[in-house]
């Protein structure tokens, strides 16, 4: 998978900095095959039938041995990705989903909350989930040598807080999916445990990056245009302008499959057992689908972003995160008129999660 990944950046670097940094860095065919055999799809179309098509699949883990990791269970990191939600295939998704999906309502304060995670034990918990998704980005001994040991804080953590919540429920997520039992079938401990890092991951780093990368474009968007005025269907559409967001710089940049029979993409044969990585970012700036697409349009009809994935594995906590965002920014902005990028900025270096490790601001 790390090999995918690699040959996948040589081909784009930077996915979603805009159509024309798009076209200029990706070839000019809609499917192209990398170095290491893998199909990069590019287009709005092709990536929405990746995600959506069952036929294709989430990379098993045994497919881990072949990159030089046979003992991937012996990792936390790897253990915790690819026994959780997030990577599995039907029947286990279907079964895992159905199950999680029943006990989860609508960044680490909100997810925290949710969970039941004390307020004094949050802050921990940012720094070590942004160690655990480098596995993400590209597995290596060093990667491992970061995201496992924040991986087995997490579990251990959490190992304790579902000890509590058998003893003593509460009204929080966690309890829920201790409780949580439909005809007949409930999570394992070790179900329970994985879940809970995943969901606990998921609401900080993808929520947190859609907030960030969000505020960038509004104020961005503010500064080149007509300032305030500019920002007018954040308030009043802010259902449409977050849709925008996460169309014009999506946190979740690829998804990375594997055919599990043949398959006909963009009239493109692909044979069962192909890798096939769709990239989102590039996908919600697709010309044949968005028109302007480098242009952010906070009041665009007819938006349907990539960028939570699709079918089977559409992002459990979309809702949540839509929701956090259309709160947060039209709140923020009002509070604070004069607020303003500041020097320092630091993207992370990711193919995967597009985000900041440092993003200063000013507000007067």
């Amino acid at each position: 998978m790390s090999a995918v990944r690699a040959s996948a950046r040589e081909l784009a670097e930077r996915p979603c900095l805009g159509a024309t940094a798009c076209r200029a860095s990706l070839p000019l065919r809609a499917i192209v095959r990398a170095a290491d055999g893998a199909l990069v799809v590019t287009r709005y179309g092709d990536c929405l039938s990746v995600t959506r098509d069952a036929r294709f699949a989430h990379f098993p883990p045994e497919m881990l041995a072949f990159i030089g990791f046979p003992d991937w269970e012996d990792h936390p990191a790897l253990r915790q990705l690819f026994t959780s939600l997030l990577m599995r295939n039907p029947p286990d998704h279907t079964r895992l989903r159905r199950l999680v999906s029943s006990a989860f309502p609508l960044p680490v304060n909100v997810i925290g909350e949710l969970l039941g995670v004390p307020p004094e034990d949050r802050a921990q918990f940012q720094p070590l989930v942004r160690d655990v998704t480098q596995v993400l980005e590209v597995i290596t001994p060093e990667v491992l040598a970061t995201a496992d040991p924040a991986a087995a804080a997490i579990r251990a953590y959490l190992m304790e807080l579902v000890q509590r919540r058998r003893r003593d429920p509460g009204q929080d997520l966690l309890s829920a999916l201790v409780a949580v039992e439909e005809a007949g079938d409930q999570l394992t401990e070790d179900e329970l445990l994985t879940r809970a890092a995943l969901l606990f991951a998921a609401g900080i780093e993808t929520t947190t990056n859609l907030l960030a990368n969000g505020l960038v474009a509004l104020l961005t968007h503010a500064s080149s245009l007509d300032g305030a005025e500019s920002l007018r269907p954040l308030y009043e559409t802010p259902e449409l302008a977050v849709e925008e967001l996460l169309r014009y710089d999506s946190p979740v940049r690829l998804v990375p499959r594997v055919t599990i029979e043949p398959v006909e993409l963009g009239a493109v044969a692909i044979g069962a057992g192909e890798r096939v990585v769709a990239y989102l970012g590039a996908g919600n700036r697709d010309p044949q689908r968005f028109s302007d697409p480098d242009r952010l349009v906070l009041d665009r009809s007819d938006n349907a972003p990539l960028s939570f994935g699709g079918g089977i594995h559409y992002c459990l906590g979309a809702p949540l995160a839509r929701l956090e965002a259309r709160i947060a920014l039209p709140t923020l902005l009002p509070r604070y008129p004069r607020l303003a990028l500041a020097d320092g900025a630091v993207r992370r270096n990711s193919l995967t999660l597009k985000g900041f490790l440092r993003l200063p601001i000013q507000t007067g």
